[in-house]
């Protein structure tokens, strides 16, 4: 399935999570340094959340 992280494209398998995207992604030390993880409606979201095909993550 394929997930956006901002605004680029991410492959992933399904049943992977939101921390999966951000490893794919190359993102995951800017959460460790204190960024966190939004969905496309603004609502902050787990790294252990479910992703969905087309799904759009913003780490800010």
């Amino acid at each position: 399935m394929r997930v956006y992280v901002n605004h680029h494209p991410v492959d992933l398998l399904p049943g992977m999570t939101v921390k999966h995207a951000l490893i794919q992604a190359g993102l995951l030390e800017e959460v460790a340094r204190g960024r966190k993880t939004y969905d496309e409606y603004g609502n902050e979201i787990g790294l252990d959340g479910a992703v969905s095909e087309g799904m759009k993550i913003t780490v800010r």
